[in-house]
C-alpha cells in the first residue's frame, strides 16, 4: 500500500500542522544539545589539562577524533534514517551523546578520554541527517527551508552556550561540568521519546510488485553518485566546510593582530558577528525561500548562491585593506550566506536526490564538510609556519567563496536544464 499523500497526510488539519512545529521545537532543543556537548570541551582546555596532562597536540587530537569519526559515520547514519525510522535514529543518537558525555565525567587518563571523544563523534553523526529529514517530512513546500532555519538557529544557540562548560570548570572542575550538562541532556532524550514522531513521508515509485522500493545501501550509493546537480551541491559543501573552518579557526587570531585586540575581544568580535548574522540568515533567508520557491522551486539554490557570490569581494577587500570595518562587515556577509545556504540545504537536496535517500545525502554532505574543514584548518596552520601573510590566506578564502557561490550556480543550471529529480527516482 502506498503511504498518504501531502494533501492526506500533512497539510489539511490544524493538529497537523501544530505537529508538524512542535517536531521543530524538540528537534531545536536536541540541536543545541548536540551543538553543546560537542563544544564544551574546547571552552574548559586549562581545565582539562591540569588533571590530565596532555601536550597541545595532543589536546587538539581530542576535537580530531570527534571529526574523523563524525564524517566517517555521517553517510552511514543518513542511510539508517533513510532505511528505518528517523524518530528511532533521533532518539538512538541523543541517549547514546547523553551517556557519553556523563561517562566522560570519569575519565582519567587521555586514552579513556580520546576514546570517548571518538564515540561521541560516533553518536552525534547519526543526529542532524535524521532531524532534517523528519522535519521536511512534515514540512513540504511553503514552510520547508523556514523549519530547516529555525533548527539550525538551535545549533548556534548550543555552540554559543558552550562557553557555560568553560564556566562550571573553572569553578568547579571539568568533570562537575560534564556531569551537570550530561545528565539534563538524559532528561531531554526521555523528552523527546515521549513527544516526538515520525510523519508519513513522501510518496515513491512502486516495486513490480505493487509495495514501495526497498531501502538498499547499494541502490542509496547507485543514486547519490549518478552524475547530475548533487555533484556540485557536494562540491560547494566542501568549499564550504573548508572557508567557515578557516573563518572559525584563524579569524579570531587575524583580529588580534591586526588590530591588537585582547585574545577574549577578538574571539568575540569574530564568533559573535558570525553567528548573529548567520541566524538571521537562517530565518531570513529560509523565509524568502519558502516564498520565492512557489513560483520558482530553483529559488532554493539561486539565493544562497547570490548571496555567497556576492560575499567574495568583500573577503578580496579584507585581505587588501587592512581595516576593521571591512573585516567586520565580510564576517557578517559570510554569516548571512551561511544561514541562506544552511536553511536550503535540505530543500536543495529535495530538489537533486531521489526522496528514498535524501538522509543519506545529508549524511555524505555532513561528512564532506568536516573532512574539507579538518584539511583547511591544519593547511592554514601549515602556510602560517611557512610565514605566509594574512593577506594571501584572505585572498585563498575569498577564492574559495567565490568558488562556492559557481558550484552552487551550476547546480542550479543542471536543475534549470534537467528538471528535479523525480520523488520516484525513476
Amino acid at each position: 500500500m502506498s503511504q498518504p499523500s501531502m494533501s492526506e497526510s500533512i497539510l489539511p488539519t490544524r493538529r497537523s500542522l501544530a505537529l508538524a512545529w512542535a517536531t521543530v521545537a524538540l528537534l531545536w532543543l536536541a540541536g543545541g544539545s548536540n551543538y553543546l556537548t560537542r563544544t564544551m570541551l574546547t571552552t574548559m582546555r586549562g581545565s582539562v589539562i591540569e588533571e590530565i596532562p596532555m601536550t597541545e597536540a595532543q589536546f587538539g587530537l581530542l576535537t580530531s577524533g570527534f571529526l574523523v569519526f563524525y564524517a566517517a559515520a555521517s553517510p552511514f547514519g543518513g542511510f539508517l534514517a533513510d532505511r528505518f525510522s528517523r524518530r528511532r535514529v533521533v532518539l538512538w543518537s541523543i541517549f547514546s551523546w547523553s551517556a557519553i558525555t556523563w561517562i566522560t565525567a570519569y575519565a582519567r587518563t587521555l586514552e579513556v578520554f580520546l576514546v570517548l571523544r571518538c564515540l561521541l563523534g560516533l553518536s552525534q553523526a547519526f543526529y542532524i541527517p535524521a532531524a532534517v529529514a523528519l522535519i521536511v517530512d512534515y514540512h513540504r513546500g511553503s514552510t520547508r527551508a523556514l523549519a530547516t532555519g529555525i533548527h539550525l538557529t538551535g545549533m548556534i544557540v548550543g555552540a554559543v552556550i558552550g562557553g557555560v562548560g568553560g564556566w562550571l570548570a573553572e569553578k568547579h572542575g571539568w568533570s562537575y561540568a560534564y556531569t551537570t550538562i550530561g545528565l539534563p541532556n538524559l532528561a531531554l532524550g526521555i523528552l523527546l521519546y515521549l513527544f516526538l514522531r515520525d510523519s508519513p513521508r513522501e510518496p515513491v515509485g512502486q516495486s513490480v510488485t505493487g509495495a514501495p522500493p526497498e531501502i538498499r545501501l547499494g541502490d542509496a550509493v547507485r543514486s547519490l553518485t549518478k552524475p547530475g546537480a548533487f555533484y556540485y551541491v557536494a562540491a560547494c559543501m566542501g568549499v564550504q566546510g573548508g572557508v567557515s573552518w578557516i573563518i572559525i579557526g584563524w579569524m579570531p587570531t587575524v583580529m588580534r593582530e591586526q588590530f591588537q585586540m585582547a585574545q577574549g575581544e577578538a574571539g568575540f568580535s569574530t564568533l559573535g558577528c558570525l553567528y548573529v548574522a548567520q541566524a538571521i540568515g537562517l530565518l531570513s533567508g529560509g523565509f524568502w525561500s519558502d516564498r520565492q520557491s512557489a513560483s520558482n522551486p530553483r529559488a532554493r539554490i539561486i539565493i544562497p548562491a547570490v548571496a555567497i557570490l556576492l560575499t567574495t569581494p568583500l573577503f578580496l577587500l579584507t585581505g587588501w585593506f587592512h581595516h576593521i570595518g571591512f573585516t567586520i562587515v565580510s564576517l557578517a556577509a559570510w554569516g548571512l550566506a551561511m544561514g541562506f545556504l544552511g536553511a536550503n540545504t535540505m530543500p536543495m537536496v529535495c530538489l537533486v536526490v531521489d526522496a528514498r535517500y535524501r538522509a543519506t545525502a545529508i549524511g555524505v554532505l555532513n561528512g564532506l564538510t568536516s573532512i574539507c574543514g579538518s584539511l583547511a584548518i591544519y593547511g592554514v596552520g601549515a602556510l602560517r609556519d611557512a610565514k605566509v601573510g594574512v593577506s594571501l590566506i584572505l585572498t585563498f578564502a575569498a577564492i574559495g567563496v567565490f568558488l562556492c557561490g559557481s558550484l552552487l550556480w551550476l547546480a542550479n543550471l543542471a536543475v534549470k536544464k534537467n528538471g528535479p529529480v523525480p520523488s520516484s527516482g525513476q
